[in-house]
């Protein structure tokens, strides 16, 4: 990892300067979404900007605003130990549940769009990306100590599967059900990685499926929104108007796409240009060029981040190595689950692109995560290092 890694010193007082290793790749994907993000938000908003704010590039200075506040917590949580959070991962995941419990009571809860999800702290915030955090982090410990437990029986997978269906629930009362089935997948998948048998997997998976679907048909708005899924074209300005509205974008792109700012299914036609269908505009305006650029960043992000996984479990640092996989499980699974739906391939969930949609909490949780990981990656690295035979120090 060595090649990868950059080096950035932070001075201590007292003692001499400390350089922390950074992987300089998963940084090199990073900073390209960031960038990605500022232009394709100030692009994909101006029009909606200016009708609501009378500012055109309201939106753009506020992501711009919670990119370098981002930035800045990234850089922070570098600075803290793992170990830390490892220590005082159980009362952070009672944090985490207590965040979606009170975003769901009236007057501390805010509701936008038929949706209880945020919380009003002179900004909103939505608690939901941080207590998915905490909870994950919560499943990482477990599953770190019960490796060999969880090899056996079922037994002692019942908890953590508790913890993540208690939370799906509370998600789904919001409802955000995107969210819910995100956080199931990724605790799953945690859970596989650290030895849970395939067939239990495979039995909770069907189960998650099935109360999926059931939720799906039994709620007349989600039904709808499968349906305009699956012909869009049928009721192209009822349930489809969506979807058919960023098939246009994506299919206006061509192979190097109309130019930035020329893209015309911002003006109004698209609904949530900015958030949950950024990627349509993206590839109305670079083509099918910008979208491999951009998938290449999410590629190269979540590679990076697995090798850091890699490294630290070959470190003898399960917690960390489960840390960083959920991370690289959420950004993938996120990312696919929005371009899926910006695609057609599946029906509308409300899931942003990570680190590249619209979002102030979403943006700063991430960021956030992402430093947990980069110093995940610098530990692992020096306990490899410390690992060499003293002969191949220098």
């Amino acid at each position: 990892m060595s090649s990868a890694s950059s080096s950035v010193s932070y001075p201590r007082s007292g003692t001499r300067n400390r350089a922390i290793q950074l992987d300089g790749l998963l940084l090199l994907a990073v900073a390209g979404i960031l960038l990605v993000s500022a232009v394709m938000v100030a692009s994909s908003s101006i029009s909606i900007a200016a009708r609501e704010t009378g500012d055109s590039f309201y939106f753009f200075k506020r992501q711009l605003l919670f990119i370098v506040l981002g930035v800045m917590a990234c850089a922070a949580t570098v600075r803290i130990p793992s170990a830390l959070w490892e220590r005082f991962q159980f009362p952070l995941m009672l944090f985490g549940m207590f965040l979606l419990v009170a975003v769901l009571i009236p007057g501390l809860g805010a509701v936008v769009n038929g949706s209880r999800r945020w919380i009003n702290l002179g900004v909103r915030f939505q608690p939901s990306e941080l207590s998915r955090i905490f909870i994950l982090m919560f499943i990482a410990s477990y599953t770190a100590k019960k490796q060999k437990e969880l090899k056996v029986g079922l037994k002692a997978a019942l908890v953590p599967l508790g913890v993540l269906f208690a939370a799906a629930i509370l998600l789904l009362l919001e409802p955000d059900m995107g969210a819910a089935i995100v956080l199931v997948a990724v605790g799953m998948g945690i859970l596989f990685i650290g030895g849970m048998q395939l067939r239990y997997f495979m039995m909770f998976a069907g189960l998650l499926m099935a109360i999926a679907a059931a939720l799906i048909k039994l709620s007349p708005y989600r039904w709808k929104r499968v349906t305009g899924f699956m012909d869009p074209f049928q009721d192209p300005f009822g349930s489809g108007f969506q979807l058919v509205q960023s098939l246009i974008a994506i299919g206006r792109g061509e192979l190097f796409g109309v130019g930035l700012g020329a893209s015309v299914q911002k003006l109004f036609y698209l609904p949530e240009a900015h958030t949950d269908f950024v990627f349509a505009v993206l590839a109305e305006e670079f083509g099918f060029i910008g979208v491999l650029c951009v998938l290449s960043l999410f590629i190269l992000l979540v590679w990076r981040v697995m090798v850091i996984a890699r490294a630290a479990a070959e470190a003898s640092q399960p917690f960390q190595a489960y840390v960083a996989v959920s991370f690289g499980l959420w950004v993938g699974l996120q990312a696919f689950f929005n371009i899926g739906v910006n695609m057609g391939i599946l029906p509308t969930k409300g899931l942003t692109l990570p680190m590249l949609s619209n979002g102030g909490s979403s943006l700063l949780v991430s960021l956030i995560w992402l430093g947990m990981v980069l110093r995940i990656g610098h530990e692992s690295n020096l306990s490899g290092r410390s690992a060499l035979p003293k002969k191949a120090k220098k």
